[in-house]
C-alpha cells in the first residue's frame, strides 16, 4: 500500500483535493461527511465545506444514495451521463461500490443493500485507471485502481463492514465532465 508523503510523485498530474485529512475529519465530525461528499468534493475540484450545502437531506439520513447523487452533481453544474455495463473506470466520475454480505441474497430489499455502498471517485491518469476515496486521505485521497481493488476495498470491508463477505461489485458508474481545478 501507498504510504504516505509517497502519492505525490505518482499524481503530479491530478487535481489535488481541496481538501486534506484534517478538512475531511472535522467535516465527518462537523456534518457526518463521508464518501458520497468526499468523491464529489473530489471530482468537482470543491472543499468538502462548499458541497455541503448542495448534499440536500444527506445530513438527515448521513448518506448518499443514487437519486441524491444525481441531484447533487446537477445542482452543482456539473456535465455528467449514468454509463451503462461494462462497467470500466471512467476517465472522470463517481463510481458506486455495492458491498456483498447477507443483505446482497435473493429476496431481501433493495433499500437493505444500500446501507452496505460505498462511493469513490475514478479517472485515468496518463492512461491508467486510478481511485479517489476519502478513506485514503493519509496519502492524498488518490490510488491505482489496482491498489484500491486488492488493498483498500478489503480493508474497508474488514474495518466497516460487519458480516460482509469479502467480495463487491460496481453498481453504478458516472462519467463527469472534467473542470479545470486550477
Amino acid at each position: 500500500m501507498i504510504q504516505p508523503g509517497e502519492y505525490l510523485e505518482p499524481y503530479i498530474g491530478l487535481p489535488k483535493p481541496r481538501f486534506d485529512l484534517d478538512d475531511a475529519s472535522h467535516a465527518s465530525q462537523e456534518w457526518g461527511a463521508n464518501c458520497g461528499p468526499g468523491a464529489i468534493a473530489a471530482i468537482a475540484g470543491l472543499t468538502l465545506d462548499e458541497v455541503r450545502p448542495h448534499m440536500g437531506d444527506f445530513e438527515a439520513k448521513g448518506y448518499t444514495n443514487p437519486i441524491l447523487m444525481w441531484e447533487v452533481l446537477t445542482r452543482l453544474g456539473l456535465v455528467w451521463r449514468l454509463r451503462g455495463k461494462p462497467f470500466t473506470v471512467p476517465a472522470w466520475g463517481v463510481v458506486r461500490i455495492q458491498w456483498e454480505g447477507p443483505w446482497t441474497e435473493p429476496g431481501v430489499p433493495m433499500r437493505v443493500r444500500c446501507r452496505h455502498t460505498h462511493w469513490i471517485g475514478a479517472g485515468l491518469q496518463d492512461g491508467q485507471p486510478i481511485a479517489f476515496d476519502i478513506n485514503c486521505m493519509c496519502v492524498g485521497g488518490w490510488v491505482p485502481w489496482q491498489e484500491w481493488k486488492s488493498q483498500v476495498a478489503p480493508w474497508l470491508i474488514r474495518e466497516a463492514v460487519p458480516k460482509g463477505s469479502g467480495a463487491w461489485h460496481i453498481t453504478h458508474l458516472v462519467d463527469v465532465e472534467r473542470r479545470d481545478h486550477g
